[in-house]
């Protein structure tokens, strides 16, 4: 409901605003974009055509254009920043946090980002190239640096009285980090406990040894599990001399969560899931002719199967008739495995451990679908056709198929993460590949034995 509401406001916003852009009332525009939020603006820029984006980016304040570059999915972010000067960029970068700036000059063709860097003072620069050094998809990549720190000798009272004296807290700040003279990290307290405590008494009386941290380059799905499983508001990044280096907030884990989400959906239909919706028409071509080019391929080899019983065809054409069944329901039962094992891959369910018994699971699975549905097929068959031998031939094709998906689905995302392949991404075509060689080779090949 909340999302239909934000669906509907948005539209209604880009109506207003479509409407004073025509009638060349940017003041007007410009006062709308002024009082909404940076993700409402980002909504709305990633909701545009490219003319009115472009319209909409000039007129939104300079002092703004870093919080909206924050909410912009990736492939609108680098097209707008391509066409900035570098020193606007750089403008707008300033003020970003470590993990927001990362990921956004991450994204950026090496030319652009390396004009960026060369505009940046010595300070902005450093920081950059220091958060750029962690490999994207880590801990590193992902963490804020804006933490506070405290010494175990001192006195709650000097730390309130420092906090006080600070004016504020860096944003979701819930726990506070003690550290030796090393900046080693030796123990966690946390804001509630600090404010409920005698100011009287050391840190060290009251700070937990025993926090959970995260190594810098843990990968970012290993770092939201941690958050799934342990409710953290936020937990400190440590590197390999134990030194803290950061910290990662909930909100960053989100984004995560939800990047993932979107990239297994995108990555099953061949698509970045940071692409424009209103990306240009040559470069949004370009980017499906690569996959649709994969699928052309696997699309022949099925086809060359076929080939292969022209005669068997040409004799008895009820084969070709039938010809599609058995692919049909091997694919659907295979990306139905196929789809269960990568969600507990990614979930951290499936390990070297138990994977075996999940194949043998699946197997097992596969087998019972293919007498339950070879045994329907055949009744059907039979009956239509009027021939037994016929029902016998696809219910034998049938079964073979359904046990060819199962052994494929569950072992194919096993595999394929070995070999650093993402399943999402070259799963499902390969599954199909599989389904319909097997089935149609089982079918036809039966055919040809029993009934040429």
């Amino acid at each position: 409901m909340a999302e239909t509401f934000e669906l509907k406001n948005v539209q209604s916003q880009l109506n207003s605003i479509s409407e004073s852009l025509s009638d060349g009332t940017f003041v007007q525009v410009r006062k709308l974009l002024h009082d909404l939020q940076p993700g409402d603006v980002a909504l709305l820029l990633e909701s545009s055509p490219s003319k009115t984006r472009n319209e909409l980016w000039q007129l939104i304040d300079a002092d703004f254009h870093g919080d909206v570059l924050e909410e912009l999915s990736e492939d609108v972010r680098n097209g707008i920043i391509s066409k900035m000067v570098p020193s606007s960029v750089v403008d707008a970068l300033e003020d970003m946090d470590t993990d927001d700036l990362a990921e956004t000059l991450s994204s950026l063709p090496d030319p652009i980002l390396q004009s960026i860097l060369k505009s940046m003072d010595a300070q902005d620069r450093l920081r950059a190239e220091k958060a750029l050094s962690y490999g994207e998809d880590t801990a590193g990549f992902m963490m804020n640096t804006d933490t506070i720190t405290l010494r175990p000798d001192v006195t709650i009272d000097v730390v309130l009285r420092y906090l006080r004296l600070k004016g504020e807290l860096p944003e979701n700040t819930d726990t506070l980090y003690v550290v030796n003279s090393h900046d080693n990290l030796i123990g966690t307290v946390p804001v509630t406990k600090l404010l409920t405590s005698s100011p009287d008494i050391s840190v060290n009386e009251i700070m937990n040894e025993e926090a959970k941290t995260i190594p810098v380059n843990m990968s970012d799905s290993e770092v939201a599990g941690m958050f799934e499983r342990y409710d953290w508001l936020s937990a400190p990044v440590i590197d390999a001399n134990k030194t803290l280096v950061g910290r990662i907030t909930i909100d960053d884990v989100v984004d995560i969560i939800r990047e993932d989400a979107e990239h297994s959906m995108m990555s099953m239909a061949g698509l970045d899931d940071e692409e424009d919706t209103f990306a240009p028409v040559g470069q949004s071509t370009k980017r499906r002719s690569i996959w649709l080019g994969v699928n052309l391929v696997t699309a022949l080899m099925a086809a060359a199967v076929s080939d292969l019983f022209e005669a068997t065809l040409s004799q008895l054409a009820v084969l070709a008739i039938l010809n599609t069944i058995v692919p049909s329901m091997g694919g659907v039962a295979g990306n139905q495995t196929l789809t269960l094992v990568i969600r507990g891959m990614a979930l951290g369910h499936v390990s070297q451990s138990n994977a075996v018994w999940l194949v043998k699971k699946e197997l097992a699975i596969g087998f019972l679908n293919g007498i339950i549905w070879a045994t329907l097929i055949a009744s059907v068959i039979a009956l239509w056709k009027q021939d037994f031998m016929l029902g016998v031939v696809i219910a034998f094709a049938m079964l073979m198929n359904m046990i060819a998906a199962g052994l494929a689905g569950a072992t194919l995302p096993i595999i394929m993460k070995r070999l650093n392949i993402d399943p999402a991404l070259a799963g499902s075509v390969i599954l199909t590949t599989i389904t319909d060689v097997v089935g149609i080779f089982a079918f036809l090949g039966t055919a040809t034995l029993f009934l040429i």
